[in-house]
């Protein structure tokens, strides 16, 4: 954390008058419409964007940011500068990206450009904590390892417990409507998963990137099979063990520290799920990873797959550059259209395509809340700068997917070419009205 009071900041950046002014001219020129519900505040105290009463400002607390957004042209800036304490957020943070894509919709004349460029030439060039802008992860590593996934999820399962439900399901839940709690709409999830595989006691389930161990312990109490989880998390791991071994569920459950890719081919499974596990794999290893899904599943199977799409496919933003850097080393999206493409190229007929994308936005907004309500905590079990990184890795998730960018789908899937398994219609999933049945 940025433990610099403002008046120490003040006196460490005391800019000329007419420097002052350029910095107003800036913000004129490269937000000149902007109406939002957040402000913009500098390091002096100085309001130069935004209404009085504005529930969120964005502080810069160093000036040498603005050069730095305006010479490099990259939000990735801001991300950064938050992370390090030289940008910080007032307020509820959703609100700072309504600023965020009026920046991106607004791109000034060449001249404008090359004039603004010129005002910040007498601005600071350095960070004041720049000691402390070291990148987290290295976009180096490889797909779906040991470290990509560790640096991800074994931050600390204390850290997650914060802000996650009590069950720890760390996916897209699923909500009745937007006044449900989110313990509840986690458990409808992993009910309304287990419905849809048709789960039915003695099959045998595999849940490839299996997190804290929920979903194959609810399918085993709730739907009778026996089922075997596996994660690359250390912590991951240890939790779920100690849950089945705590819930005396070891004959039917069981989890393995395990790569996908290592599982025996001999292996063979009535009902495969993955549940936010396949953005991690990387586009040029969905061959593999359909294919050895394919492999495992018994030819009357149902596969499941859970996961995170978006409308571009996979492109070098400040954003994926960001969540690369910070969040997801490994991290890679695209359209569903793709995703349904490599599973049909792997063996796969297509049974059922669901978009959940509102359902994640609560979930992400519900995520924040908890996390920014346990802020202390969360700082001490890990430091502030995770706690910065998830809070904006969240909160500009819960964003993208209401603007419609991100996608969250459910494609449920049976071997192709095989007679018919299912009932003619999904009544079997939902009561008369529309709600689920357990």
């Amino acid at each position: 954390m940025n433990t610099d009071t403002p008046e120490k900041i003040r006196s460490e950046f005391t800019l000329p008058s007419a420097q002052l002014q350029h910095i107003r001219e800036l913000f004129a020129e490269f937000l000149p419409t902007y109406q939002g519900n957040a402000s913009v505040r500098l390091w002096n105290g100085e309001t130069v964007i935004g209404k009085p009463g504005n529930p969120t400002t964005l502080i810069i607390r160093n000036p040498a940011v603005l050069r730095k957004l305006v010479v490099g042209q990259d939000l990735l800036t801001l991300g950064e500068a938050f992370l390090i304490g030289d940008v910080d957020v007032d307020g509820p943070i959703k609100k700072v990206f309504e600023l965020v894509d009026s920046l991106q919709q607004h791109s000034p004349r060449l001249r404008l450009h090359w004039l603004a460029g010129l005002k910040t030439l007498g601005l600071p060039a350095h960070y004041h904590a720049k000691e402390t802008r070291k990148s987290r992860a290295k976009r180096a590593m490889r797909h779906n390892s040991r470290a990509s996934i560790g640096h991800h999820y074994d931050v600390s399962n204390e850290f997650y417990r914060l802000w996650l439900d009590p069950e720890m399901v760390y996916s897209c839940a699923y909500f009745q409507d937007t006044t449900q709690s989110l313990a509840q709409a986690q458990c409808d999830k992993l009910d309304y998963i287990c419905r849809k595989l048709r789960l039915k006691p003695g099959q045998k389930l595999l849940d490839i990137g299996c997190g804290w161990g929920t979903q194959i312990l609810w399918a085993a109490k709730y739907y009778g099979v026996t089922a075997h989880g596996i994660t690359l998390s250390r912590e991951q791991y240890e939790y779920a063990k100690a849950r089945i071994e705590h819930e005396d569920l070891a004959e039917r459950v069981s989890v393995e520290l395990c790569d996908y890719r290592e599982l025996s081919p001999d292996a063979r499974y009535d009902r495969i799920v993955s549940v936010g596990m396949f953005e991690h794999v990387g586009l040029r290893q969905f061959p593999l990873y359909f294919g050895k899904v394919r492999e495992l599943l018994n030819p009357d199977g149902l596969f499941l797959n859970h996961g995170i799409t978006n409308d571009t496919g996979w492109r070098d933003t400040p954003i994926t550059r960001f969540v690369n850097r910070y969040v997801f080393p490994d991290g890679e999206l695209t359209r569903i259209g793709e995703v349904n493409q490599a599973m049909e190229d792997a063996g796969f007929e297509i049974i059922d395509v669901e978009n959940l994308r509102p359902h994640y936005e609560l979930t992400c907004r519900r995520w924040v809340q908890r996390l920014e309500a346990a802020s202390e905590q969360a700082q001490k079990l890990t430091n502030d700068m995770t706690y910065r990184i998830w809070r904006l890795y969240m909160a500009g998730s819960a964003h993208y997917f209401q603007q419609g960018s991100l996608r969250l789908y459910q494609v449920l899937a049976s071997v192709a070419d095989i007679p018919w398994q299912l009932p003619l219609r999904c009544d079997d999933l939902y009561t008369p009205d529309g709600t689920q049945i357990r």
